[in-house]
């Protein structure tokens, strides 16, 4: 409440006093401020009423539970009409001919007309019943009164008394009578009560179906959440799918949509189901709604796979249960089984299980491979896995190069006749003459008399993209990186892919973030098992997988970087993939150092002792032009073929595997031109001795 505020002034002293006269000063409150009004406060009650949790739970209850019993009783007058009418067949006729399938169509059309007929046969029959019903009512009931009148004069008979021969007709008149007083008492509360058992049953098959729309469903129902997969709900998930023939084809069928569907069958950990689309929809429609697809489903993107079987306008839906996916497999067998062996030809390499829990074993008999993946994905681990199972068959020889360096191929050192490690240029020319090497070898092998086995050989390169783009040339200016047709390490992997298989020389590469550069193509389509992690987009998974099986489902790139990592989807002759498929989803084994290191040590002991090299051992400086010289004499015109067995004589180490092309390439190099004489080719010995002068000459020049 506002107060006066009372203010003392001391004015000027009166001309005859001296004495101050005290003055009081009244100042009035300022003036109230207006009252709010009452619509005002009303409405801001109002408001605050409604947006409140507990007004909106309740108003969401009460429609809940009201539209349960409406649609509840939707559902039944269907079920009943259904029942009733061949609405449910001419449905199912509809669905088939939609469908295309003219047996079940016809089927159908089959059925239906048996069934009017024998509507038909009942309804003539009911022409006939009610004097079919007065006569057994009169003959039942002659039967009923005679056979009472017998039991009273027997009864009558037996106790002497004439009055007993009515006594079993009038204690069933007394018992009808009884009935009637019954029903007159429960007949009022039945009006009552009746009614409202009517409205509960209809409000359960409403409660049953879940008959109310999502907003007034509970918190829990509309999660969806783990929701098991029914027809029902795939049907609803392809009709919300966007796609208008489709929903519209489905909208048709009405209920009887679920035609479209296969059994929906346990698949691992989760189910399967083929769907066949209707005329007018294509599977890339439903391909690239995959997301679209998951959450109509209550799933996530990556808990749903489409592949393309088979049949024609069909796609086969892998559902996962919700959250099976996000869960551990178990260890490898490689480390739970200490007696395990491979066999390079005739076994398969544990390497994971599929999405339907299903092991996954990969047959590596003259297979190249390729793996690839963003970083820190699990190549590595899926890579080594494999070469770790291979180890356990001690006729296997492993070739390795490890660009990365930081010990991931440590365990190897004392099994693999090469191993080098680091990511330097000079790692990367280490790498690319130790894969010049296994061409060697594999020249040797081609060689050999027909019939001729082999011991494999691994040629193993992780982190092959640094190879692939190393600036590095060598002393013929040839760049031992890139993918032109003088790169020495592209040009070696093409040459092992090429013939390598035939005699057991595999090319197994490692590689990250595939581009054309750093992967090139002539290099990704020689490998015949190709496998990949998670990638950043669809033209990254074609790339490592080929379009054939992009297109039949594969999608690398829909994997989630760090949530799937060491999930890889594989094309290849050397796994079992479903019929119809073109690849199929793993998610490897780990293995971490301490399990590889064992496994290592029990592949050891296989053998009787291997000693590693950690770079590729060059033989001395040679000057081949020198040598061409020296191998041409005194000879004017010497033929390339007698040139090449002279060198070949000179340093076999050197020049045992040359080629008309090696020499022709020397000698180009330096200005010399083969040519043919009398149809054979040879070479000019002042031409040769004139090029060795002149770089003389050069070499002097740039010194000075």
């Amino acid at each position: 409440m506002s107060e006066n505020v009372v203010q003392l002034h001391k004015p000027a002293p009166l001309p005859d006093e001296n004495e101050p006269v005290t003055t009081l000063t009244v100042v009035p409150d300022a003036p109230p401020a207006p009252p709010v009004p009452l619509w005002v406060r009303s409405g801001h009650a109002i408001k605050t009423a409604v947006t409140h949790d507990r007004t909106r739970a309740a108003v969401r209850a009460a429609a809940r539970h009201g539209l349960y019993t409406v649609n509840g009783g939707r559902i039944v007058a269907r079920r009943t009409w259904d029942g009733r009418t061949g609405a449910r067949y001419e449905r199912m006729l509809r669905a088939a001919e939609a469908a295309g399938n003219l047996e079940a169509a016809e089927e159908w059309e089959e059925r239906l007309q048996r069934f009017r007929a024998a509507r038909h046969h009942r309804r003539m029959d009911l022409l006939h019943s009610p004097v079919e019903a007065v006569k057994g009512v009169a003959v039942g009931a002659g039967m009923s009164i005679g056979v009472l009148v017998a039991l009273g004069v027997v009864m009558a008979l037996n106790t002497k008394h004439v009055g007993d021969v009515i006594t079993p007709l009038s204690a069933t008149v007394d018992f009808i009578a009884l009935l009637i007083r019954i029903v007159r008492i429960v007949w009022g509360p039945a009006l009552t009560v009746g009614p409202l058992l009517a409205l509960l049953a209809l409000w359960s098959v409403g409660r049953k179906q879940q008959a109310a729309p999502q907003w007034a469903l509970p918190a829990n129902a509309r999660s969806g959440e783990g929701e098991p997969i029914t027809p029902s709900i795939v049907v609803k998930a392809l009709r919300d799918l966007g796609v208008p023939a489709l929903r519209n084809a489905i909208k048709e069928m009405g209920d009887a949509g679920a035609s479209m569907l296969g059994p929906i069958t346990i698949a691992g950990c989760g189910v399967e189901v083929d769907v066949t689309l209707p005329s007018g929809v294509s599977t890339v429609e439903v391909q690239g709604r995959r997301r679209k697809l998951a959450e109509n489903l209550t799933r996530h993107e990556h808990e749903v796979f489409i592949t393309i079987p088979q049949a024609a306008r069909t796609v086969r839906l892998w559902i996962a249960d919700s959250g099976a996916l996000d869960e551990p497999i178990g260890p490898s067998p490689l480390v739970t089984d200490e007696t395990l062996t491979a066999d390079y030809a005739k076994g398969r390499a544990p390497w994971g299980q599929d999405l339907r829990g299903d092991a996954a074993a990969l047959s590596l008999y003259q297979r190249h491979l390729l793996i690839t993946g963003l970083s820190n994905q699990g190549k590595t681990v899926a890579l080594r896995s494999l070469a770790l199972w291979l180890a356990l068959d001690r006729s296997v020889q492993f070739l390795m190069g490890d660009l990365k360096g930081v010990g991931d191929w440590a365990m190897f050192d004392g099994l693999a006749t090469t191993l080098i490690q680091g990511p330097t240029d000079e790692h990367v020319i280490q790498v690319t003459e130790m894969v010049e090497g296994a061409v060697d070898e594999m020249n040797r092998r081609i060689q050999a008399p027909p019939g001729t086995v082999f011991p494999p050989l691994i040629v193993l390169v992780d982190e092959a993209q640094v190879a692939f783009m190393c600036p590095a040339k060598d002393e013929d200016k040839r760049p031992y990186g890139g993918a032109k047709a003088n790169s020495r390490y592209f040009m070696a992997v093409r040459k092992i892919h090429n013939q390598g298989r035939a005699v057991n020389v595999l090319m197994w590469q490692g590689t990250q973030d595939p581009t054309n550069e750093n992967l090139p193509k002539l290099v990704r389509e020689g490998a015949h098992t190709r496998a990949s992690l998670a990638l950043g987009t669809e033209s990254q998974a074609r790339m490592a997988l080929g379009d054939k099986a992009v297109d039949g489902g594969a999608a690398p790139n829909l994997l989630r970087p760090g949530l799937d990592r060491g999930t890889l989807v594989v094309a290849s002759d050397g796994i079992t993939i479903p019929a119809g498929q073109s690849s199929l989803t793993v998610r490897t084994h780990y293995i971490d150092d301490e399990a590889a290191v064992a496994i290592t040590d029990r592949a050891k002991a296989l053998r009787d002792g291997v000693t590693t090299l950690h770079a590729v051992e060059r033989g001395e400086e040679r000057d081949p032009l020198a040598d061409i010289a020296d191998a041409i004499g005194d000879v004017e015109r010497p033929l390339t073929a007698d040139i090449l067995k002279r060198l070949s004589l000179l340093n076999a180490d050197a020049y045992g595997s040359w080629t008309f092309a090696d020499l022709k390439r020397v000698l180009e190099a330096d200005g010399v031109e083969p040519y043919k004489s009398h149809g054979r080719m040879v070479v000019r010995r002042d031409a040769v001795h004139a090029a060795l002068a002149d770089r003389a000459d050069d070499d002097s020049a740039s010194v000075s």
